[in-house]
């Protein structure tokens, strides 16, 4: 594996996701996430819904699709507008992150374009393409992150060995490289046929849970 996507991958990456848990945490308050087994089966369903999704998006933007036309893309693929919000709030977290480790000229002129924030797996993408990274290493950073965040906010709200915890990402391996090869395929159409080739994979849960959590007065996580 190259090293550089091991940067990009590692959860200490200064990008915020470590505030966000992905919708476990209103799952885990609405009863459907209570063990191990739970938290697997919601991150599998992630993977292949958003995760696939965002992995898509990350990817072509790592192909050289222009991201203003990527970022309406993903506006279209969230209708929950708290995780609109979500997206983006990350998304300005991670291209202050990545300016600094990789200074790119295109990095500069999406934050310029979008200074509200662009969507966060289209800087995913456009991170990797300026740490020389392809389309497959910005697909496999977003499928991994789809799941990461997930995990790592579960062993904090069931209070879960972290050996379980590692343990569920290790046999998501053989699905998190089926969703690399898919998205990183539906990049490849998309160059040719522009983003409505890519992935549009729904969790409408996820987009309920995300209202709900926005709502909350006093909660753990920012999403």
């Amino acid at each position: 594996m190259n090293p550089t996507l091991l940067i990009l991958a590692d959860g200490r990456f200064p990008a915020g996701g470590h505030a966000h848990s992905g919708g476990v945490e209103a799952a885990v308050k609405a009863g459907r996430v209570q063990d191990a087994a739970g938290l697997r089966e919601f991150c599998a369903g992630r993977l292949h819904t958003a995760g696939l999704t965002c992995a898509g998006l990350a990817a072509a933007a790592a192909a050289g699709l222009p991201p203003l036309e990527l970022d309406a893309a993903a506006d279209a693929r969230t209708p929950s507008p708290a995780l609109r919000a979500v997206s983006r709030r990350l998304g300005r977290q991670l291209i202050r992150a990545a300016r600094a480790v990789w200074p790119d000229p295109a990095l500069d002129r999406l934050a310029a374009d979008l200074p509200r924030g662009a969507h966060q797996p289209v800087v995913l993408g456009l991170t990797a393409r300026a740490a020389g990274l392809g389309p497959a290493d910005a697909a496999s950073a977003a499928a991994y992150e789809s799941v990461s965040g997930p995990v790592a906010a579960g062993v904090r709200l069931l209070g879960l060995d972290p050996f379980q915890a590692t343990a569920i990402l290790a046999r998501l391996a053989p699905d998190l490289g089926r969703i690399g090869l898919a998205a990183t395929a539906a990049a490849e159409a998309a160059v040719q046929d522009g983003p409505d080739a890519l992935p549009a994979a729904s969790a409408p849960l996820l987009d309920l849970y995300a209202e709900q959590h926005a709502a909350w007065p006093v909660r753990l996580f920012a999403s």
